[in-house]
């Protein structure tokens, strides 16, 4: 057989993302080669990501590439990922998930315990429920692959900024000056990978089987489903999380607006067998609690 082409964005961490389901073909005798390409999303690092305009910034060139038959599967973050995938094209493995958490690294923490601050993040996820818990800071946008946002904090005057710990682990630059906001509900499926190739491509599908990891591909399916029910279509502050501790998976879900003054959250658990429609359920009762007009709302402005 001959080597599976792996096609995948050329940061540092894609690059990582990569070589780990190199490494683990390998380990099941399966030999493959890199194709490294770039997004429109690392091309264009001025523009704020929810204002270019378009659905999976960060995959779609890699899905070209794999509809062309340029690549056979592609390696992706998985919270990049649109909740549609296209046409032909499918999930193929879920590699165990790694630290799902939002982390802040800081010059120093003093800030936080000040009424003014000014921290940079390029997530309007992040951006809406910093703000919900700290109303009067400021915050400016941040992009770029992960060294590049480490130096842009380094060089401007920013108290602090917010990251993925995952990203940073992975690629071994996360810094001392760090501490976890546990309180902020991470994107849906942070901290999971994501194999993807096109539906009749069996020998693929085949040789991936084993990469896949079920706990992270059922609760990673309810956070997306729960993002998919709410944002039918526009990019929201939607945080979702699951997880299962014995028989029962349990979810936290969070929607907000803009500046993080309205906020729909919900706690909730089901048992294990029951995980098909959580996500959606999930989303539909924050719906039902008046989300719906907020998403009507934030559907006007992006």
């Amino acid at each position: 057989m001959k080597p599976l082409i792996i096609g995948t964005r050329d940061s540092e961490l894609a690059l990582w993302q990569a070589k780990k389901v190199q490494h683990e073909l390998k380990l099941n005798a399966v030999e493959s080669v890199l194709h490294p390409v770039k997004s429109a999303g690392d091309l264009n690092l001025k523009v704020p990501l929810y204002e270019m305009g378009i659905t999976g910034i960060f995959t779609k060139s890699l899905d070209i590439a794999l509809l062309n038959g340029d690549i056979d599967l592609a390696v992706h973050s998985m919270k990049d990922v649109p909740t549609q995938l296209p046409k032909t094209v499918v999930q193929a493995a879920v590699l165990p998930r790694a630290d799902h958490n939002d982390i802040l690294v800081y010059k120093n923490l003093e800030f936080l315990d000040q009424d003014l601050g000014h921290i940079a993040t390029g997530s309007l996820r992040r951006k809406a429920q910093w703000l919900n818990k700290y109303p009067n800071h400021t915050i400016s946008d941040l992009r770029g692959n992960v060294n590049t946002r480490l130096q842009k904090l380094e060089d401007n005057s920013w108290d602090a900024a917010i990251f993925a710990k995952a990203g940073l682990e992975r690629i071994d630059v996360l810094p001392q000056n760090h501490t976890t906001l546990d309180w902020m509900v991470p994107a849906p499926a942070q901290g999971a990978m994501l194999v993807v190739t096109t539906a009749d491509n069996t020998k693929v599908l085949d040789a991936l089987k084993p990469l896949n990891d079920r706990e992270t591909e059922i609760c990673t399916y309810i956070e997306r489903s729960f993002l998919r029910t709410l944002e039918g279509g526009c990019t929201a502050p939607i945080g979702a999380y699951a997880i299962i501790k014995g028989s029962k998976i349990h979810f936290k879900g969070v929607l907000l607006s803009l500046d993080g003054q309205q906020k729909f959250e919900i706690g909730t658990e089901v048992d294990k067998e029951d995980y098909k429609d959580f996500g959606i359920k999930s989303a539909e009762t924050l719906l039902n609690q008046g989300g719906d007009k907020l998403i009507e709302e934030l559907r006007k402005v992006l």
